[in-house]
């Protein structure tokens, strides 16, 4: 489990790193205006905007994705955790197991 946990930190962040080279590579001389604030465009509000957008190596859409991939590491540590004990047949942990992955869920799809 420890392994999984570390394993989602580093790879998100090796993504992220590489995200933000590429958008220092492609923005870095810009002028920033921080007279207004301006939030991501609608296609990187969505996974599937995020993951077209990453695909066409866009470098926002990547660092976006590097997001994804911190959060999805803890949900799949508890999508584990339900194999594992289901394997070792313990029902109770199981339930609770997939009650937390079902709040996760529900937490993660709520819009607001």
């Amino acid at each position: 489990m420890g392994g999984l946990l570390r394993a989602g930190v580093i790879l998100a962040c090796g993504i992220m790193f590489a995200g933000g080279v590429l958008y220092l590579l492609r923005h870095g001389g810009e002028h920033q205006s921080w007279q207004s604030f301006h939030s991501e465009p609608a296609a990187l509000r969505s996974i599937a905007g995020i993951w077209h957008a990453m695909l066409a190596g866009q470098a926002r859409a990547i660092i976006q994705f590097s997001a994804l991939v911190l959060i999805a590491t803890p949900v799949m540590r508890v999508a584990f955790a339900v194999y594992g004990f289901a394997r070792q047949k313990r029902w109770l942990f199981v339930a609770v197991s997939l009650i937390v992955l079902a709040l996760l869920g529900a937490g993660l799809s709520e819009r607001g």
